[in-house]
């Protein structure tokens, strides 16, 4: 073994013992060659991600199309628009529960929304890369997947293409693309399109588009009735489990969100720290207010267990909050990290009603904060082998 580092050989001139100093980690020798082999590179860790969406994807389209569907049979007759001439003319039951008929409704919201998502992103994607002279990577096709499945259904094409671009464009591109973005460039263009246009946009909207029919969020139901709206509704923990519930076009699973989260986890591209993370933040902010406020309002009365299949905190821990660019990467820090961003989330759904989900503001708080974390350990682990030195 050779010596390692000049740390060494001045401690040896000093007359110190160096042995102590090949116990910290930066100076352990590997016994074998320290050459890495391994097919993966960054197109593939897309195709995973990809492959690990499309579970939240099939729920998301049938779970659409299955409210528009309730929606329709409560709406007057002839409501509905374009959607449910096409399926009509395609011979597909409108108001049916059946898995095709819905899925079939389903993709007629998610598919146009998809495709101009995917069109912009791509488009920028080339174009940044030519002035910059790299190559382009399959990564436009995840943010545009993800960006699409947070949607709600009823998003004007217009809007959809304005905030993609506004995120691609403001939230990676010009922090040097790929790789290089602090913050999560779906969740830019979200949040964008909430404070620019939150009368289209606002969750208690989300069917608004149906004539006739009058459908209301969960969370506003919530925040009106506390835990009582499940008994009137008939809401069962298992619907908002599976994701059968009035939501984005394609987070409101746990379920699924869950199961891509275990693929990724165990091919190593995100880590299971920042998501374990999020949940003991969000689980003792919760304990601690329901145990502390006098008046918790109407969302701390629901059961524990219900926030974390509520809404988008499934799908946002397995696929916003642990991405692996924007989220800390020491591991101390997404530990940190993670709680931080359940700390929020409960924080957001108890004491701001026009955003109740809270998720996407909380992890995009949550991306700000990152850097900062990861220079805090760092210089933490600067300092202590400083000391191991000198003593």
């Amino acid at each position: 073994m050779t010596r390692p580092q000049p740390e060494m050989r001045r401690l040896e001139r000093r007359g110190a013992d160096p042995r102590p100093l090949l116990d910290l980690p930066a100076y352990r020798v590997t016994q074998g060659a320290p050459h890495v082999r391994d097919g993966i590179d960054l197109n593939r860790i897309q195709i995973w991600i990809l492959l690990a969406l499309s579970p939240s994807i099939l729920i998301g389209l049938y779970n659409t199309g299955l409210q528009a569907n309730r929606a329709m049979s409560e709406s007057v007759p002839g409501s509905g628009g374009w959607r449910v001439e096409l399926l009509a003319r395609l011979g597909i039951a409108n108001g049916s529960a059946s898995i095709l008929d819905c899925l079939s409704h389903g993709i007629l919201y998610g598919f146009p929304a998809f495709v101009v998502s995917l069109t912009l992103a791509w488009f920028w994607a080339i174009l940044f890369a030519k002035l910059r002279g790299r190559p382009t990577s399959n990564e436009f096709v995840v943010t545009a997947a993800i960006f699409t499945l947070l949607l709600p259904p009823h998003a004007p094409l217009w809007q959809v293409a304005l905030g993609l671009s506004f995120g691609v464009v403001l939230g990676k591109e010009v922090f040097g693309g790929t790789g290089k973005n602090f913050l999560h460039p779906a969740l830019v263009g979200l949040v964008f399109l909430h404070l620019a246009y939150s009368g289209t946009l606002r969750d208690e909207y989300l069917w608004r588009g149906l004539e006739g029919y009058a459908g209301t969020n969960l969370f506003g139901d919530i925040h009106t009735a506390g835990a009582a709206i499940f008994q009137e509704s008939g809401l069962t923990w298992r619907d908002s489990l599976l994701g059968f519930v009035q939501g984005p076009m394609g987070s409101t699973s746990a379920l699924a969100a869950g199961l891509g989260a275990l693929l990724l986890i165990r091919l190593g591209i995100v880590s299971w720290r920042t998501m374990a993370g999020v949940l003991v933040g969000a689980a003792a902010t919760l304990l601690a207010l329901r145990w502390w406020v006098t008046d918790p309002g109407p969302l701390l009365t629901i059961p524990p267990y219900w926030h974390l299949t509520l809404g988008s905190l499934g799908f946002g821990i397995a696929f916003l909050a642990a991405d692996p660019v924007t989220s800390a990467t020491t591991q101390p820090g997404r530990w940190v990290y993670g709680i931080l961003i359940g700390f929020m989330v409960v924080l957001i759904r108890s004491q701001h009603p026009l955003h109740p989900d809270g998720v996407v503001l909380a992890i995009l708080l949550g991306n700000v904060f990152a850097p900062l974390i990861d220079s805090f350990f760092v210089w933490t682990s600067i300092r202590r082998r400083k000391h191991a030195l000198e003593a």
